[in-house]
């Protein structure tokens, strides 16, 4: 109800300003306007929106905030389009205004979401008044696994929350540019180079005679050769200046190496259904003397102890001293914060990207370097008036035990192999239910339903959650067909879909939408409130906003379907109850795809 809450909230300022014209003039000599206080009603019993603007303007107006209510409302009365909008406000308490809209409005509503595909939610940013309005895309930087290391569970939040925060944004009519920052440069490929030369040489002529289970093996012993032998490093430390120099078989090596992770990481990224477009940290490598230049001619750049750097504001460390951000090392390398300072310039920059917006989705132990980059990035002008760039910091998938999950051995879970996890175990739990219901499917289907259900498991389990929050990853929560899960929403689909063939015309068209029982109402009420959802979604960067709010419209919705008849009601409440499950299938569908979660007409 985002458009009617925009009128409401219109008309109740201009009756503020009518009722009192000497503190609607304060207000604009101060640059503001009067603000109704509009919200969502906290209980059903006081209607639809509650407006507390009076109780702020007792004080200056030496009045009874009830009294302003009053006055308030005298003058909505006076106006013929609230009429058509409201049933007569109500004056609770010590001011609040509540408001109830007309139960031919409500309907309307539904019949117009009915029509649009998009159900009622409105292309277009939220944009507030006076605000400079940016073309640009938004970008969201999420995933980012390294090259020649197996994605992992530690990848699994940055992966999912991304691809959703993508998806509304999208949905919302922003252009959206989805990178993946892979780790694909630095002092490890020295190593790996080196490795790869002496052990498999024949790789470099045939790419094929390494895969990415080999690589991940591959690296471990690199590793191990470097921690223990100093020829070893004294040969992989060449090797990167090699590599930094573009030496020719140097650069075959590691685009080898890239390009075998780069597969493997696509069978994940395929499975979820996730779209990104890879750019590396190896990219801004042009970028990097330029962030040097850029910094030092704004006098930002000090030199301590040898290292390049900005000393932060308001970041101080232990001793009390302002931390240090290190652009340039004391040998002339460069670090991650270089790269990170050259991907902000130029994700902002009309020469790059011309960004209106950048948003992070990192882990929460990142939040203080991204401050630090961000930071350094406004003293030096990178960010233009009017855009944003953002860190969505999430917590740690954890185990049974509270720490961070983990394989019985103590390794750390491979992403693939969780996956295949909750395929499996939803296989399972629905060969169990055929048995006890005593249905029989073909393989096809369970494989199906199985790969659906396991698959929107693990999502919804992630994004129902605060990501701010550390979560606990069980397969026995996550797969219950009761409580805030993917089955139970995707069951919710799946009842209204046997409505249909039960004989339930989901799609036949009522002329005249008639509601009267107030399993009816609550439902419309719930189905309205999708476009406000997703704005809140847009702005706060939360998916677990618009999972609740799902969770809750199944649940709104099942309490509908089980205490009134639908297939079996007379005309005109079946066509207008058939509406409502046509409606509802409509919105659970599109906020689960918002969510990078296919649904099932079966379970």
């Amino acid at each position: 109800m985002l458009r009617i809450a925009q009128t409401l909230n219109g008309q109740l300022r201009a009756a503020m300003e009518r009722a009192f014209p000497e503190a609607a003039q304060r207000a604009r000599a101060a640059g503001q306007a009067l603000d109704p206080q509009l919200a969502p009603a906290s209980k059903p019993e006081f209607g639809d929106f509650q407006a507390n603007g009076a109780l702020p303007l007792a004080k200056p107006l030496g009045q009874p905030p009830r009294a302003i209510a009053q006055a308030i409302v005298a003058q909505l009365a006076s106006e013929p389009a609230f009429a058509k909008l409201c049933l007569e406000p109500v004056i609770a308490g010590p001011g609040f205004i509540n408001l109830t809209l007309r139960p031919e409005r409500l309907a309307a509503e539904v019949g117009a979401r009915l029509a649009d595909p998009r159900l009622g939610v409105p292309v277009g940013a939220n944009q507030g008044a006076g605000q400079e309005v940016h073309a640009g895309p938004v970008i969201v930087d999420f995933s980012s696994p390294n090259i020649a290391k197996e994605m992992h569970v530690g990848h699994l939040r940055s992966t999912i929350i991304g691809d959703c925060l993508a998806r509304v944004l999208e949905f919302r009519g922003h252009p959206v540019l989805r990178l993946n920052h892979v780790g694909d440069w630095g002092t490890q490929f020295g190593m790996l180079i080196t490795h790869l030369k002496q052990v498999a040489p024949e790789a470099l002529e045939h790419p094929d005679a390494v895969d990415l289970g080999d690589l991940v093996a591959f690296y471990r012993q690199a590793k191990a050769r470097f921690d223990a032998d100093e020829a070893f490093q004294a040969t992989a430390r060449e090797e990167v200046v090699k590599l930094q120099g573009g030496d020719p078989v140097s650069l075959k090596a590691w685009g080898l190496l890239c390009e075998q992770s780069r597969r493997e990481f696509q069978q994940i990224y395929d499975r979820l259904d996730i779209r990104l477009v890879e750019r590396g940290e190896s990219f801004y490598n042009p970028y990097l003397q330029k962030v040097v230049d850029d910094l030092s001619a704004a006098t930002l750049l000090v030199t301590d102890d040898g290292a390049r750097c900005v000393f932060l504001e308001g970041m101080s460390g232990k001793d009390g001293k302002p931390l240090p951000l290190i652009v340039q090392k004391r040998d002339g390398g460069f670090n991650y914060a270089s790269t990170d300072l050259a991907a902000i310039r130029y994700r902002f920059s009309q020469a790059g990207d011309g960004a209106s917006r950048v948003i992070y989705v990192t882990d929460a132990g990142q939040a203080s370097h991204f401050a630090g980059v961000f930071q350094v990035a406004r003293r030096a002008g990178w960010i233009p008036q009017g855009t944003s760039v953002e860190h969505v910091p999430f917590g740690l998938v954890q185990g049974d035990d509270g720490k961070k999950l983990k394989t019985r051995s103590g390794d750390t879970v491979r992403l693939k192999d969780l996956l295949d996890g909750a395929v499996q175990r939803a296989e399972a739990d629905l060969r169990l239910r055929l048995a006890e219901e005593g249905r029989t499917e073909d393989g096809a289907f369970i494989q199906h339903v199985a790969h659906t259900v396991g698959l929107a498991a693990v999502k919804y389990a992630d994004l129902s959650t605060n990501r701010i929050t550390n979560y606990q990853f069980s397969f026995d929560r996550m797969l219950a067909l009761t409580g805030n899960t993917a089955p139970y929403l995707l069951y919710a689909v799946v009842r209204i879909a046997g409505i249909a063939r039960k004989g339930g015309d989901l799609e036949a068209a009522s002329a005249h939408l008639t509601f009267t029982e107030a399993q009816e109402w609550a439902l419309v009420r719930e189905l309205l409130k999708l476009d406000a959802v997703i704005a809140e979604v847009e702005e706060e960067l939360l998916p677990n906003r618009l999972c609740s709010y799902l969770f809750e419209l199944s649940q709104v919705f099942n309490r509908f379907y089980d205490q009134v008849p639908v297939l079996k009601a007379e005309e005109p409440a079946r066509s207008s109850r058939l509406a409502l499950c046509r409606l509802t299938t409509g919105t659970l569908k599109l906020g689960l795809g918002l969510l990078g979660i296919p649904t099932l007409e079966r379970m």
